[in-house]
């Protein structure tokens, strides 16, 4: 979850300037970039315990540990709760999941070197304090009352507003885990192409990344938990947004949408005042009773926009939010499997041609049903997995034309071999882990977070 906005602090003149915002991410091509995010749960080795906050062994320590990498301190009411170099940031989630926010990269191969440098700091802050990290979707082990919390003004906001909204949102804060994917469009029209093609496949891709299988100790009846999460979080700010795919869609109408999404907190002096529940709508008219009078300014409306979580979220760029956490490999694999899928001409029209026909109640019926099934999830005479390799082989395609090679002469493709490998074989890797659960680890989710460590 992103922190307070750098934006300036310019007012906003009315809805044409928040449209007006938006607008202004276009980028030509050549300055296209990739921005990738990953997140992942810190363990004590010896109980296998969520580290708290403070303490010789808590996650302060931990950022602490990472800051002598050259990176800046980020403080909030004097706590360190994130650091940031270079456009990248690292910061913490509710319950102390560590995540780094890339930056804006201009190949697969440097976000994949910009992860394998993150995880090395990590390890090296993290290992004399005899805590280690896990990639997957959702905590495995520990029950929501067992997760720390961070001391965050907005996430004890969301906190208490939470459960008046939704029965897992809580969950969602403390216990789950996510990578995720940043791209640019070109103008308005190609936001809408891509904005279209990814929200209608973000289904295959959660299935592509199921790593969740596990609550409490326990098999939870599904493969992508931490995606099941979301259906019961908040409705005011998640879900497909089936107007994306209605005529006349653009940054008009995707700033109405955020306009009716319930306020979270406003940021004045430092500190969050708590706006949950209260409108946005009503702010621009100078009626928020927490600040009678002001309206709001652009910084607020790039506070804003992050309090919405659908399942592709508009910023400046495009937000892809479908995929469980995971290891180092299917990090890279998310943005090359995206970045193949819409930043060529070519694999954008033939991933617009493979759905372009899906109708609302398909594209809700693949929403609902991924979850627990993932890629064994049935639709049009097949299944998932077939969608999805057909998906893998447009993207294939799209990097091999894209011609960006590394050092040895490998193109931006080779990210996509744990994808492939996968959908080939038609298992997940909740499946795999399901499947050592009933067999080598006689019932036990202890050894996941040994066997699966970064």
């Amino acid at each position: 979850m992103s922190g307070p906005s750098t934006e300036p602090s310019l007012p906003i003149e009315g809805r044409a300037s928040l449209v007006e915002y938006l607008a202004s991410g276009a980028k030509p091509r050549e300055a296209w970039r990739i921005g990738t995010e990953h997140e992942k749960f810190g363990f004590r080795h010896e109980d296998l315990a969520p580290p708290p906050y403070e303490g010789e062994r808590g996650i302060r320590a931990v950022l602490e540990g990472i800051a002598r990498f050259g990176w800046q301190r980020v403080e909030e009411d004097g706590k360190l709760i994130a650091l940031v170099q270079d456009k990248a940031s690292v910061t913490l989630e509710p319950a102390g999941q560590l995540e780094l926010s890339g930056a804006p990269l201009e190949t697969l191969h440097e976000t994949c070197r910009e992860t394998a440098q993150h995880l090395y700091e990590v390890k090296a802050a993290a290992d004399p304090l005899r805590i280690g990290f896990l990639g997957m979707g959702f905590q495995p082990k520990w029950r929501r009352e067992d997760m720390p919390w961070m001391p965050k003004g907005r996430y004890r906001i969301m906190r208490a507003y939470m459960p008046k909204v939704g029965s897992l949102g809580l969950d969602m804060m403390t216990r789950t885990c996510t990578i995720q994917t940043n791209l640019d469009f070109a103008s308005e029209a190609d936001m809408v192409r891509k904005f279209r093609v990814s929200l209608a496949l973000q289904p295959v891709a959660t299935a592509l990344f199921a790593d969740s299988p596990f609550t409490d100790g326990r098999p939870n009846g599904f493969l992508s938990y931490r995606s099941q999460v979301w259906t019961d979080t908040d409705p005011d700010r998640t879900g497909l947004l089936d107007f994306v795919f209605e005529d006349g869609f653009g940054f008009e109408r995707y700033v109405d949408y955020l306009l009716d999404v319930p306020m979270y907190f406003v940021h004045r002096n430092g500190a969050y005042l708590d706006a949950a529940g209260k409108s946005f709508r009503a702010f621009m008219d100078g009626r928020l009773d927490l600040l009678p009078g002001e309206r709001p300014t652009l910084r607020d409306f790039s506070d804003h926009l992050t309090t919405a979580f659908p399942e592709v979220r508009l910023k400046r760029y495009l937000e892809m939010r479908g995929a469980d956490g995971g290891p180092w490999n299917r990090i890279c694999a998310l943005s090359a499997y995206w970045v193949g899928l819409l930043y060529d001409d070519a694999a954008l029209d033939a991933a617009w041609d493979l759905v372009k026909d899906f109708t609302r109640e398909e594209r809700h019926a693949l929403r609902d049903g991924v979850p627990r099934h993932a890629l064994g999830l049935p639709f049009r005479g097949g299944t998932v997995r077939e969608l999805a390799l057909e998906t893998l082989k447009i993207a294939e395609a799209g990097l091999k034309r894209r011609d960006r090679r590394n050092r040895c002469g490998a193109s931006e493709a080779v990210y996509l071999e744990p994808l492939i490998e996968m959908a080939l074989a038609g298992q997940t890797a909740a499946e795999r882990k399901l499947a050592l659960f009933h067999s080598e680890w006689k019932g036990s989710v202890d050894p996941v977070f040994h066997e699966f460590a970064y």
